[in-house]
């Protein structure tokens, strides 16, 4: 049977999403825990990666197995087994085509911001800029990124597959009690893609970049990529659409 989990974790203690040798990474530890239910090697695959120090309400994952345990059981199990920084927060039995990333429609991110009073308490999931932003350059901004665009000096630009080119539906900044949050919707993002952004977004609104900064940069098919890659503590994938009710609702 195929099975399909949506995730939430802390990514502060991990090097990311993706398995590495002698490093600690989300899919080593959720890993390790289908082998003590199975008793068997088993791979898991995620709708996307997410690197160190970034976290995740909504990550979504599948796995094969010969086991056979109903939504609830695999629940149950699994959350008994993995430690308190790593929840599953839902279990679908899926069909055997169906694939965690290859099925995916759009994927939601937020990138939050204190702009307030350093917090000491929040240094691992707010990024803390403790200054004033100007919120209408911040919007401005944003806007430019919205819609079909290469983003090939807005991501790491050193991956082989030369495909840069992806659809951002929407970008949304709401400010409230001193926290910034950016939320951006889209077809796929790039690695750093989001980081790198907000990162120049940021610095707009700081008056330490015009405007032409973005707009020469964006759609460029030269390489000039912007040198603004804000830290990763405040970025979440918050949720994976699959253009299925029973998924996507749960």
């Amino acid at each position: 049977m195929r099975v399909l989990c949506k995730v939430s974790y802390d990514g502060s203690n991990y090097y990311g999403f993706q398995k590495q040798n002698n490093k600690s990474t989300i899919q080593n530890v959720i890993e390790d825990c289908i082998k003590k239910i199975t008793k068997n090697d088993v791979t898991i695959h995620a709708s996307g990666r997410t690197d160190a120090k970034v976290h995740a309400y909504g990550q979504m994952f599948h796995f094969d197995s010969d086991l056979n345990m109903n939504e609830t059981n695999w629940f149950n199990a699994l959350n008994s087994l993995l430690p308190m920084d790593i929840r599953v927060k839902k279990v679908w039995i899926v069909e055997d085509d169906f694939h965690a990333r290859f099925n995916v429609k759009k994927k939601n991110y937020i990138y939050k911001i204190n702009i307030g009073e350093y917090n000491l308490f929040e240094k691992d999931y707010v990024t803390q800029i403790n200054s004033t932003l100007n919120f209408d350059k911040i919007k401005e901004a944003s806007r430019l990124f919205i819609g079909s665009h290469d983003f090939r000096n807005f991501c790491s630009n050193n991956e082989i597959d030369g495909d840069y080119v992806r659809d951002i539906y929407s970008i949304d900044v709401l400010l409230e009690n001193d926290y910034l949050t950016l939320s951006f919707i889209g077809s796929g993002f790039k690695r750093y893609m989001i980081r790198m952004i907000v990162g120049t977004i940021v610095e707009y609104s700081k008056g330490r970049i015009e405007l032409n900064y973005i707009i020469d940069r964006l759609d460029s098919l030269e390489f000039k990529t912007t040198q603004y890659n804000i830290n990763p503590e405040g970025l979440y994938l918050n949720k994976v659409y699959y253009g299925r009710s029973d998924i996507d609702e749960g």
